[in-house]
């Protein structure tokens, strides 16, 4: 490690202004015990001339402070000293009041004391010295900087102390934001201590909010607890609280969060959460005080399902991820940079998305990462082979797709030829060079599909599950899932666009039921289903819980700052082609197989004959070479028996 010149000849910082003041007050204790009390001082019943009671405070201050310096007791900032820093300190007093005591007793002519007396004289030097720190830190944290008296204490403090008190460059006090704290549990007196320690944070908490009854009524570290009832966001005003921060427990279930959210929310404080960053952060297992986001929203609880069993599936391997810049695909990589693959390539046709990742993965892994970009179609049988050819992977996941449903109604010749012709490309490849495994990014929108883009996906689900049966090296597998939180093309990316714009928010029908899950969770469950999938088998995801759209369009304005229908209008513009009011329920079937994932369950999907597929494909590629979108639906439904054409009111097995 590199030292810069101003800490070169210093092991760790001193606060050099506490050696004088330690030494006055040891002083004044030597005045004490060998002045003012005038009693026999020796071990012969002598009393110690003025030499030797210099002597001895020369010897003492001297073993105190040296023995401070080893202990590193004045490498220590008090204002945030805890129990470890005054047990330091009583250590390095007891080490100096044995090398005080044994240096007394053999140097001559300065009088030997007791050990009783050297005992008392050093340990209440420690009492004094400690109140005086006990003291500071104290009034650090409980002085109330806004009054006169307590800008005249800061003042003082930051003249005789060196201190720098929160204050600003006119003098004045910093404001904070005064917080109340929902939760006096682990997690809710961590941040309060977070807090007290920390000079530089804008936040100062003021009181506790909590339902046990054995902490309500009392003080944990000086702040109150108060009751979490239906008329704590009335006393919260009495502490002139103005923010809200939850600090709970991961054990809370999400509808308890939803609840205290719009309980504070609805009361007009800004509410906030201190916890665990989500799966995007990289810095995992520390706390953060954030702002609610779109997944606080939903109050469904992110799972890390990254083992080391899936680590090790793809560590040192190849991997090939097709849409590599796109929203899943590009956290796919995220997650698998993580993993040490022996080479990581990024396939995609658009190439500023993907340069974006590998800038960032550039950025955080440089060149501990072998990782390629390749730009082509997978439409591009060719320009594929020469991708499978140079890298031979192991393991391709394949995530790309056109995914956008209303986009597909009026492109549909171009969304079989992408997507069908597109993963059949891949697949077929994957065979030829000799991949381990293929792993296909599937929809919740394949069953029973009532739009294009979810026939086209269940076309794929079918060239997977058909080709795993053939009697070959690679093994073939796919993952279904639902809507996912941020991607691109989402609902919620637009109605923020449209609150910055003023509104109206758009949503087509108030009835609307989606299932959502976080990008990086769904990424997780995807890597970690490749792992534990068997060759042809459909591996589905439970998605949680249905959300209403209007419900989540509510909230967004809300927490932007605005009232819903008010300040910012949502306005119904009817069913899009395609589109369903409501998504199928994935784990519903109870001829769905478990897994060791409580997340993750196996579709047991009978595969079409080889025979059968290549029928299908070949209608499909006369109406795709046809360039006729009429003659390609028609192709699409006889290839996709569960495919009806609905406008979101009948048929494809809604509800």
């Amino acid at each position: 490690m590199k030292i810069s010149n101003k800490h070169k000849f210093s092991f760790f910082p001193i606060r050099w202004l506490l050696i004088p003041y330690d030494t006055l007050i040891y002083m004044a204790v030597i005045v004490f015990a060998f002045v003012i009390y005038k009693k026999p001082i020796t071990s012969d019943g002598i009393q110690l001339d003025w030499l030797q009671i210099l002597w001895h405070f020369l010897i003492g201050n001297a073993c105190v402070i040296l023995a401070r310096f080893f202990w590193r007791v004045y490498g220590q900032i008090w204002r945030y000293g805890g129990v470890q820093s005054y047990i330091r300190i009583m250590i390095a007093d007891t080490c100096a009041l044995i090398v005080y005591y044994l240096i007394q007793r053999f140097v001559p002519g300065i009088g030997n004391i007791t050990f009783v007396l050297v005992t008392l004289i050093v340990f209440a030097n420690t009492l004094i010295c400690l109140a005086v720190r006990m003291v500071y830190r104290l009034v650090y944290k409980k002085l109330d900087r806004t009054t006169k008296f307590g800008r005249f204490v800061t003042r003082m403090v930051n003249i005789f102390g060196r201190s720098n008190w929160s204050i600003n460059d006119k003098g004045d006090p910093i404001e904070k934001i005064r917080i109340a704290i929902i939760g006096a549990g682990v997690v809710g007196t961590a941040l309060a201590e977070e807090l007290g320690n920390n000079p530089h944070s804008v936040y100062k908490a003021v009181c506790f909010v909590d339902n046990d009854p054995e902490k309500l009524g009392r003080e944990i570290y000086g702040l109150e607890v108060i009751d979490e009832g239906e008329d704590a966001p009335e006393l919260l005003k009495d502490f002139n609280v103005q923010e809200v921060v939850l600090a709970l427990p991961g054990t809370v279930e999400g509808e308890e969060r939803k609840m205290l959210y719009q309980r504070y929310k609805n009361a007009g404080f800004k509410v906030k959460s201190y916890d665990y960053p989500s799966m995007q952060n990289t810095q995992k297992g520390k706390r953060t005080l954030r702002e609610f986001d779109i997944e606080d929203l939903l109050f469904r609880k992110e799972q890390e399902v990254i083992t080391d069993a899936t680590v090790n599936y793809y560590k040192e391997k190849v991997i090939l991820v097709t849409g590599g810049g796109g929203s899943i695909g590009s956290e796919i990589a995220r997650q698998l940079a993580k993993m040490e693959p022996r080479q990581l390539i990024l396939l995609d046709i658009y190439e500023n998305g993907v340069y974006d990742v590998q800038q960032e993965l550039r950025i955080e892994y440089g060149d501990n990462l072998d990782l390629k970009i390749e730009i082509c179609s997978i439409t591009n049988k060719a320009a594929l082979e020469k991708v499978f050819k140079e890298y031979k992977p192991n393991i391709v996941i394949m995530a790309a797709a056109h995914k956008h449903v209303p986009l597909m109604e009026h492109n549909i010749v171009e969304a079989i030829d992408n997507n069908v012709f597109g993963t059949l490309n891949t697949v077929l490849l994957a065979e030829k060079y000799g991949a381990d495994r293929v792993h296909m990014v599937s929809t919740d929108k394949a069953v029973n599909p009532t739009n294009v883009m979810g026939a086209t996906k269940r076309m794929c689900e079918m060239i997977c599950m058909t080709h795993a049966a053939i009697k070959q090296h690679t093994k073939f597998s796919a993952t279904r899932f639902g809507n996912v939180l941020g991607s691109a093309g989402s609902v919620i990316p637009l109605f923020k666009k449209q609150i910055q714009n003023g509104g109206p928010v758009t949503l087509t029908d108030k009835r609307i039921i989606r299932y959502f899950m976080t990008i990086p969770e769904a990424s997780q469950l995807v890597l970690h289903s490749a792992t534990i999938a068997k060759n042809g088998e459909l591996m589905v995801l439970d998605m949680g819980q249905p959300v209403k759209i209007y419900d989540l369009a509510v909230s967004i304005i809300k927490m932007a700052g605005y009232e819903p229908d008010k300040d910012i209008k949502i306005i119904e513009t009817g069913l899009r082609p395609g589109e369903k009011l409501y998504e199928e329920l994935l784990v519903k079937n109870e001829h769905l197989a478990k897994t060791s994932n409580e997340k993750i369950f196996i579709e047991k999907d009978t595969p079409v004959s080889l025979e059968e597929l290549t029928a299908k494909l070949d209608r499909l590629a006369k109406a795709v070479e046809a360039e006729d979108d009429k003659l390609a639906k028609q192709a699409l439904k006889e290839a996709v028996p569960t495919y009806v054409n609905g406008d979101g009111t009948n048929g494809g097995g809604m509800k």
